[in-house]
Parts: C-alpha cells; sequence; structure tokens
C-alpha cells in the first residue's frame, strides 16, 4: 500500500488482545524457561518456534540421487545441486534511478499513460490526454499484478495489474480545480476516475526486451466506472441494492486496488484497499461505514460535489455521496459503499466477461489474496490482510474441494463460482505459546461478550458486509498492518507482511517486546493444521536498522540488508521469498530508497534440520537485490513461468524515468514529469532470476 493513499487510522476500538501482548507474553514465557529476557530475545530472533516448521519439500534437494548398481562399483549421479541465491547484496542507494545487483539489467515498461488500443492518444508530458484517452491507457501507481502465460510461454503472455491511486497534480496541466462553489469539473474527475482500477495488458518478448502489444484483442481496462457483476452471499440482498442496481446483482467499478491474489484455474484476484476514502455520508453512518472508514465532510477527490453537472450520466458522480436521500435503497446510492471491499476476479483471457466481486471473501481493506497450495480433494484456500493500524488477518475455505481438471476450465469465472461463492470465512487469534486458531464468522459462532455474530448482524450477509465488526465481536488479534500473504511452494507455509504500527503505544509494550510504537515491521508465518482450524507460527524476520539495539534488531541485520516496512511480497515457483519495503518515514530513508530482498527459507535451518527464522548467524542469507529511485515505493512483483524475467513497478517516483533504462538516472539539474511504471529484470546472461 502506498504510504501517501492511506490513513492508517486505527478504528478498532474492541479492545481484543493486540499482538504487542501476545509477543509480551509469548517471550516472557521464554525467558521464564531459558532463564533471561536475553535468552528469550535470542531465541526468537534465533530459533523461535522451530519445532514448528520441519522444511518439509526443502529436505528432498539435499540427498544425493542414487541409481540402482548395475555394474561393480556402483554407479552414484551427481548429488542435486541445493536452492541457492546467486548474487551478492548491493548496497542501498539514494538516486533517481533504480540499481539492480551485478549481472542483471532493469528495463521501464508501459509505464502509466501507455496507450493499450486506438481509442487512446499517446501519454503527452503536459498533462493534457482526456479522459477517454485514460480510460483506454495503463492507470496511475502500478502496484499488485500476475503474469498469465498465452499457451505456457514465457515470451508471451498477459500481465494483469492494479492501479492503486492517483496523483491529481500530475495528472491534470495544471492541478485539480475547484470553483468557487466548491464544484470539481466533470471532465477532470473522469479522468481521475478512469485512472484508478485494474487493467490487463499482452506482453511480448521481441530480440530479448519485453514489450506492449498495442491494440490486442486482450487489453483492456477496468475502473471506477466500470459495470460489474456481484456474486456470493451478499448478491440480491438489500444490503446491495441501489438506484443502479435495484435488484442487487451489478455495481460500478473497483478502487484502491492494491494487494492482489489469482485462481488455480488462471484468473486474477484484484483486492480493494482504501476505497472508503471516495465516498462521504453527510448523514447518520451505519456502524459499517464507520467501522471501515467512510468519511463525512467530502471525499477525498471530492468526486461528489460534480453531482447535478450538465454532463453527468446515470448519476455517475451522485453515486459517491451515500447519504440516504430517497425513500428507499433503490432511490438513491445509501448502499453504494456496501458495493466496494472486496475480492475482485478478473478473467485476463477472456475480454468479453465482467470482472465479479467475490463477497463471501469479505469486505474490508484487502491488501492480499494468495492461495495455499491446492491439493485434490481438499478445500481451496486463500489468505488475506486488512491493511490498517490493529486490523485483522482472514482465511476463506471453499465448500467445494479442488478438482484438479478445474485447472483448465472453459469457463473460468463459473469455476470463480465454484469454489469462492460458498464457503467458510475464518478470523485469526494468536496465542502466546506460538498456536493460533482460525474463528469461523458464521451465524452460530459465539462472541467475546457471551452472544452470537447471528444476533447481531441477523444473518451471513450481515455478517460480511461487517466483517471488521465480527472480527472485533470475536476476539481476534489486532495485528500491525497486515498486508500481503505469500505461500511456500516447497511445504505450505504461509508468509504476512506487517508493515509497521504507529499507533502500538510503549504502555502496551515492555522490554521482552520493546517495538511501541512499530516502526519497523516485521514477517510472520504459521503453518495451518490439517482441519483449517488451528495454525502455529514464528516470526520470520524483524525488520529494523542495523544500529538498532539488540532488542530492535532482532534478526541482527547488517547494512546490507537493514529494511523497514515490508509490504509487498511473493514466492517464485523454485521457492525462493522476494519482499519489497514501504519505508515511510524511519531511519532508513536517509540510507536507502526502498527495496526489494530476496531469501530462501528453507535453506535456514538448524542443526537438527529445523527451519528458522532470519537471525545473526544466517542473515547474509537474506540479501538486497533491487533498490528504486527516490521517492518511489517498491511494489507487486511477479515472474515469468520460466523465472527468467521479474516484473516489479515503481510507484510514485519523483523524478523518474529519465530514460526506458530503469537504471539509467535522471542528471542533476534535470526534470522529468514522473510516471509510475513496471520494471523488467533479466538476467545478462539469460539465466534464472536471483539464483546460481
Amino acid at each position: 500500500m502506498s504510504r501517501d493513499t492511506g490513513d492508517n487510522l486505527d478504528r478498532n476500538h474492541s479492545g481484543n488482545l493486540p499482538m504487542a501482548s501476545v509477543m509480551d507474553a509469548y517471550l516472557s514465557r521464554r525467558s521464564i524457561m531459558r532463564g533471561s529476557l536475553g535468552a528469550a530475545i535470542a531465541m526468537i530472533a534465533g530459533t523461535g518456534l522451530t519445532g514448528c516448521f520441519d522444511g518439509d519439500g526443502g529436505s528432498d534437494h539435499d540427498d544425493p540421487v542414487t541409481e540402482p548398481p548395475v555394474t561393480e562399483p556402483p554407479v552414484t549421479e551427481p548429488e542435486v545441486p541445493k536452492l541457492a541465491l546467486g548474487f551478492q547484496s548491493i548496497p542501498g542507494s539514494r538516486t533517481d534511478a533504480c540499481v539492480v545487483a551485478a549481472g542483471y539489467s532493469a528495463y521501464v515498461l508501459a509505464p502509466w499513460g501507455t496507450p493499450l488500443n486506438s481509442n487512446g492518444n499517446p501519454w503527452k508530458s503536459d498533462g493534457s490526454n482526456t479522459s477517454t484517452d485514460q480510460a483506454n491507457a495503463m492507470g496511475m501507481h502500478h502496484d499488485g499484478m500476475h503474469f498469465f502465460p498465452i499457451n505456457g510461454s514465457s515470451e508471451d503472455g498477459l500481465l494483469a495489474i492494479n492501479f492503486e491511486y492517483i496523483d491529481a497534480a500530475a495528472l491534470h496541466p495544471a492541478g485539480p480545480t475547484t470553483d468557487v462553489n466548491g464544484k470539481r469539473p466533470a471532465e477532470e474527475i473522469r479522468k481521475e476516475i478512469n485512472a484508478h482500477g485494474a487493467g490487463v495488458v499482452r506482453l511480448q518478448k521481441v530480440s530479448g526486451r519485453w514489450q506492449v502489444v498495442d491494440n490486442d484483442p486482450l487489453n483492456r481496462r477496468f475502473t471506477t466506472a466500470s459495470r460489474m457483476e456481484i456474486t456470493g452471499p451478499l448478491r440480491g440482498t438489500d444490503h446491495v441494492k441501489t438506484k443502479y442496481s435495484t435488484g442487487g446483482t451489478h455495481c460500478r467499478g473497483t478502487n484502491n486496488n492494491c494487494g492482489n491474489g489469482y485462481t488455480p484455474w488462471g484468473t486474477y484476484l484484484t483486492c480493494e484497499e482504501n476505497w472508503p476514502g471516495i465516498f462521504v455520508n453527510k448523514g447518520t453512518r451505519p456502524e459499517d461505514q464507520r467501522r471501515i472508514g467512510v468519511g463525512t465532510s467530502s471525499g477525498q477527490y471530492k468526486w461528489e460535489s460534480a453531482a447535478g453537472d450538465s454532463t453527468e450520466v446515470n448519476d455517475e458522480f451522485a453515486r459517491f455521496d451515500v447519504t440516504v436521500k430517497g425513500a428507499s435503497a433503490t432511490d438513491d446510492y445509501r448502499n453504494e459503499a456496501s458495493t466496494y471491499g472486496y475480492i475482485v476476479e478478473i478473467d485476463p483471457y477472456n475480454s468479453a466477461t465482467l470482472a465479479t466481486k467475490r463477497t463471501a471473501l469479505g469486505r474490508f481493506r484487502h491488501e492480499g489474496c494468495c492461495p495455499g497450495l491446492p491439493v485434490a480433494g481438499k478445500p481451496l484456500v486463500w489468505y488475506m490482510g486488512d491493511d490498517s493500524n490493529n486490523e485483522y488477518l482472514y482465511k476463506f475455505v471453499s465448500t467445494a474441494v479442488w478438482d484438479a481438471a478445474d485447472a483448465s476450465p472453459a469457463d473460468r469465472l463459473a469455476t470463480g463460482a465454484k469454489y469462492m461463492d460458498q464457503g467458510k470465512l475464518y478470523v485469526a487469534r494468536f496465542n502466546a505459546d506460538g498456536t493460533g486458531v482460525w474463528l469461523l464468522l458464521d451465524v452460530a459462532t459465539p462472541t467475546t461478550a457471551g452472544s452470537t455474530l447471528g444476533a447481531l448482524y441477523g444473518d451471513l450477509p450481515g455478517i460480511i458486509l461487517n466483517t471488521r465488526g465480527a472480527g472485533d465481536a470475536v476476539g481476534a488479534t489486532p495485528m500491525d498492518r497486515p498486508e500481503w500473504t505469500t505461500v511456500n511452494p516447497l511445504n505450505g507455509d504461509v508468509y504476512l507482511t506487517l508493515t509497521n504500527n504507529s499507533a502500538r503505544t510503549p504502555e502496551k509494550v515492555d522490554a521482552a517486546n520493546p517495538r511501541g510504537p512499530n516502526r519497523h515491521g516485521h514477517i510472520i508465518r504459521w503453518h495451518d493444521s490439517d482441519d483449517q482450524l488451528s495454525f502455529t507460527w514464528d516470526i520470520f524476520v524483524f525488520g529494523a536498522n542495523a544500529a538498532g539495539t539488540a532488542d530492535i534488531n532482532r534478526s541482527g541485520l547488517t547494512e546490507l540488508n537493514q529494511f523497514a516496512s515490508p509490504d509487498g511480497m511473493s514466492f517464485d515457483s523454485r521457492g525462493v521469498l522476494w519482499f519489497e519495503t514501504d519505508n515511510g518515514e524511519t531511519t532508513l530513508t536517509d540510507y536507502t530508497n526502498d527495496q526489494l530482498l530476496a531469501v530462501i527459507p528453507t535453506d535456514l535451518v538448524d542443526a537438527t534440520g529445523k527451519q528458522v527464522p532470519v537471525n545473526a548467524q544466517n542473515q547474509v542469507d537474506l540479501r538486497r537485490f533491487f533498490v528504486g529511485p527516490n521517492g518511489c515505493e517498491v511494489t507487486g512483483i511477479a515472474f515469468s513461468p520460466d523465472n527468467k524475467s521479474m516484473f516489479v513497478n515503481i510507484q510514485h517516483p519523483e523524478n523518474w524515468p529519465y530514460t526506458d533504462k530503469a537504471t539509467d538516472a535522471t542528471p542533476a539539474g534535470a526534470t522529468v514529469r514522473p510516471r509510475a511504471s513496471t520494471v523488467v529484470i533479466q538476467r545478462d546472461d539469460g539465466g534464472e532470476i536471483g539464483t546460481v
């Protein structure tokens, strides 16, 4: 999530035991057992709960492969090479350029404003492109993305990508304007609406370089105005009926799309995160709007101010004012905000389909939606963070069990309905002993106050509409801005970035858990039980300054891998974990811009072969691979199937890109109109990214 877009306010007043207190109790228990605070800190920074992480899937690579003897002496095949990082960690950088490890090249691809078809004019540096141009071009501030190959190719495919938010000053020639009556011009607003959302763009590698395939029939945009379908428990309910869709089956638009996910059947999942800011309710807000952050004075961009404009079509601006005005919900837009806050499924391979909001996966500020490993005959699982201070971690478990034949269906969205419209939504509670439980959000689930969720919210649609409130009621664990999730393909362990938490006060921590406020963030991991009802967890790595004290720099980071505010994160298919940072206001900004680091968790083991967190003894295996230009956030990550091309996004750079080579620095004194862009990283010798 961009540091510029989210308000990160603490709207959780539940009183649920925070993660700070869980960690306090956890470390206190270990302190007593091990004999001292120092031993407790060394344990969690070093071995953690390593008994919970056995490293299944990684150990097979350590054994030599031996053929049966056919002659004397027996013939033994060479040992299978162990997966290992193949680059040296690079220093931090504070320049108007990208920096990448030696032996790699990085090029700019599909920056903001790149036309996708002939209906969009080429991008103009003076900001004079029209709203129609923007509707047919790459949006602003690239974020989460996923690569979908064409016929399995690693050189031809579709990049599905999010456009998180806008920089209005860059979008308009003279910046955004407002008249004396507080109204904004309709054309400016349409342009802003069209710069949000998501997109699909065809890419091909030509003479070793990736390029956009202009006018490809699969190129398309999804904006905050695009017609979309509502499915799952909320479809057709009174909660989502509006003047636009009186039956509650459709809605308009997706917004503030940050993290992402994907499905085993080849569709893209885009996540609606900081969408509440586009709405305003000047009357009495229902509890779900208050809890999720819909404002009361004006929308973030004042889109509602153009309501009644002579050019307005079908209440395109009026819908952002969700104040009750008519006799019923179908007479106004009181429920418009209830059609946002979901996981949105997109079929990148079929441009005739609508984007579909899968309401069964909960309604909150979705940051990511990573699937667990699919196993035939078992339900599918997705893990999701709610990116705000002291919010929760969720997962969805499908009712249908996985059929491998569904990996290549004729109708991908029908397959999505099969697995994503019916299932169970859970929220996580972390216990101090390194265990945790998944709390079901359903009508019969008891609350900590002695009631049930059904008594509070009536039915499942009511619970989903109030997902945050349901988490409050059942005693979920407030977390430090839970963002992206990812799953280790070698053993099924799940990882979650906890970016930071400025709202954690010193009163909620003690000497055993001193990081309050938590300015640097950390990455947590867990492994689910077979019944999906419980899990075991530990802290994989703590963000910190290398110069931080031992109780802050618990993972023993050095100058070559210090980081703060982990955010975007993904495993590649080989088991390399890549994570990006959104430093924000930390002391690390004096040393380096935002960055991308890599580590192989299954390589981090103790003498018995148990997996351990990053610690002072093994931290050299966490390496800085890439640094972005000044002012940026490095976010979004995708890979070609052969792992020879990596795609990362550069969001809100200050004075970049200068050329199409991402590593070319803007000369001193020169100024460029900044453009968020995808950067493609390839190894100069054509090998796989990051490994030996």
